[in-house]
């Protein structure tokens, strides 16, 4: 473990330190603010409603849960029982952007709420993937560049929020299928 931690922590510094410019410091703090990133959110969630048909209507439904898992899997469950020290109160000279976080680190609830997002949105609109994808390594980066989470903090976050997507849309087509099956009708799923 102890070496798992020393790559952990060089690589941080590597992203912290060694990218340090003044386009990231300005760009970093924007893109990990989350209040940042609302008016996307709620415009994409009105034209899913409003533009996008049955489908539209089923993601804006379906991100619902998506989004509660990922948050609070991360927030609630595994950073209480991994009870990880964030990088910017563990280590000496972190290049610190944003406030100093005093909350458990592992894993990154940013992280893994952005990449339930970004593949959520892939298997529903994968002409989007690259929009999505770029958007998502973004935010990822920054956590780790405002000092306040470790690279693997960051990769076990976007797992999280992979396998909660993969988890409520498993789940979705075994309910969908069920209802079909009940009607009498065959299965045609949206996703």
């Amino acid at each position: 473990m102890e070496i798992l931690q020393q790559v952990d922590t060089a690589l941080f510094f590597f992203i912290n330190h060694g990218w340090e410019n003044p386009v990231f410091d300005w760009l970093m703090p924007f893109v990990t603010k989350r209040e940042n990133g609302f008016p996307l959110w709620i415009a994409a969630y009105i034209l899913l409603l409003w533009k996008g048909g049955k489908k539209g209507r089923i993601a804006a439904l379906l991100i619902i849960p998506v989004i509660l898992l990922s948050d609070q899997i991360s927030a609630s469950v595994l950073k209480e029982l991994f009870r990880r020290t964030r990088p910017c109160v563990a280590l000496d000279g972190v290049h610190m952007l944003t406030g100093l976080k005093t909350s458990f680190s592992m894993p990154s609830s940013h992280a893994a709420n952005i990449c339930a997002a970004a593949s959520f949105f892939a298997i529903f609109y994968p002409r989007g993937n690259w929009f999505y994808w770029t958007l998502a390594i973004l935010v990822c980066l920054s956590r780790i560049y405002v000092g306040v989470h470790y690279p693997s903090d960051v990769v076990v976050g976007a797992l999280l929020g992979v396998v909660c997507t993969l988890a409520v849309i498993g789940a979705y087509r075994i309910i969908e299928k069920a209802i079909a099956r009940s009607h009498g009708r065959p299965a045609n799923p949206v996703v």
